[in-house]
């Protein structure tokens, strides 16, 4: 089976989510979890803290440029990220949209190169 990314992406500058609809949002993305290891599609995920929270290193010569903060200024921003095994794209995109009607985001599948 191939390996995929499943990429949660959040608005940038967005007012966190009302508590409540947040909490079944979670419930939701919890319950996808439990059926993608279930189904032993799950390798691993989590979401990430805001993109303030980053560290950048750029290559500069011989040395290394380190800088807080995102790598580049967006709407959206990576917040989480889940890999999953799946026998094919088709398989993997129905993973996604599980995800996508369950946190209300845009969400990107991408396979991992070198595989299958």
């Amino acid at each position: 089976m191939k390996q995929y990314l499943i990429s949660m992406y959040q608005p940038a500058g967005a007012e966190p989510p009302d508590p409540e609809f947040l909490a079944g949002v979670m419930r939701e993305v919890d319950a996808i979890g439990r059926e993608l290891r279930e189904a032993g599609c799950w390798v691993f995920g989590n979401g990430l803290h805001a993109p303030e929270t980053a560290t950048v290193l750029r290559p500069r010569g011989d040395e290394v440029l380190v800088t807080d903060g995102p790598f580049a200024e967006g709407k959206e921003y990576l917040g989480g990220f889940t890999i999953i095994t799946a026998p094919d794209l088709d398989a993997a995109l129905d993973w996604g949209r599980r995800y996508a009607l369950a946190t209300t985001l845009p969400i990107e599948v991408r396979p991992f190169q070198g595989e299958g």
